[in-house]
């Protein structure tokens, strides 16, 4: 197991603003350059376009890999603080995402400390491997661990029991490749919109066909109104675009 110190969360705080909500993170976060993405605004911006787009009064939302909350305080002055709820794996990141999900006044957001994982892991826990830049913490992949991923076992949780305990209307997921077999699952029939980041390099162009292939056999759709890049939203047909 890799020994490189987490994050120390009692450090100096630094203070961001993006799109008119407050975020503080410790400065030994500020890795690989968070700092930068946050300070210009490009911080999972693709992500919260297509929620600013599509996410409606009234829905509940689901995000998988929360990361420091932010798009889980953009929901929640969309649904109101109650509908939204953000899964994050890393055991430092996910007091961030807390933290700031209370310091925008939203203290009735959850954060569940967990990784979503597919309905045939066959565990209660799955190592995970937490990187000093956390937007690239992930499960291992393919290949060896990165040698800065300090490596812990966290709760796993079936995406199809988080699912049914949540009711989601939207999800958000950008799991660094785990959406392969997250979004694998029988979509339940209130979910009417998905907004997924995808990681080709994870598991090439077989593994990107197959996971568009087993939406739209669900009844889901590209849609092109939020899509960018490695952003791409689908939409349930027979659901109205926002």
């Amino acid at each position: 197991m890799s020994q490189h110190a987490a994050f120390n969360t009692a450090g100096e705080m630094r203070l961001f603003t993006l799109r008119d909500l407050n975020f503080e993170l410790p400065d030994s976060a500020l890795r690989g350059g968070i700092g930068g993405a946050l300070a210009s605004g490009r911080y999972e911006k693709t992500e919260a376009d297509a929620l600013e787009i599509h996410l409606l009064p009234g829905d509940r939302f689901l995000d998988l890999g929360a990361g420091m909350g932010f798009l889980c305080c953009l929901a929640a002055r969309i649904t109101g603080a109650a509908a939204v709820t953000g899964v994050e794996a890393g055991w430092d990141t996910v007091g961030f995402a807390r933290a700031n999900l209370s310091l925008n006044g939203f203290r009735e957001a959850r954060v569940i400390h967990a990784a979503a994982v597919g309905d045939d892991f066959p565990g209660e826990e799955v190592e995970f491997g937490q990187r000093p830049a956390f937007w690239a913490s992930a499960l291992q992949g393919a290949g060896d661990w990165p040698e800065n991923a300090t490596r812990r076992p966290v709760p796993a949780r079936r995406i199809t029991g988080l699912m049914e305990e949540i009711a989601p209307t939207v999800i958000c997921c950008d799991i660094e490749g785990a959406e392969l077999r997250v979004l694998a699952a029988p979509m339940p029939p209130a979910l009417r919109l998905i907004v997924a980041e995808i990681h080709p390099a994870a598991y090439g162009p077989e593994g990107t066909r197959a996971l568009f292939d087993r939406l739209s056999a669900q009844g889901f759709a590209y849609e092109p109104e939020g899509s960018r890049g490695a952003t791409v939203v689908f939409r349930r047909c027979g659901t109205e675009p926002a």
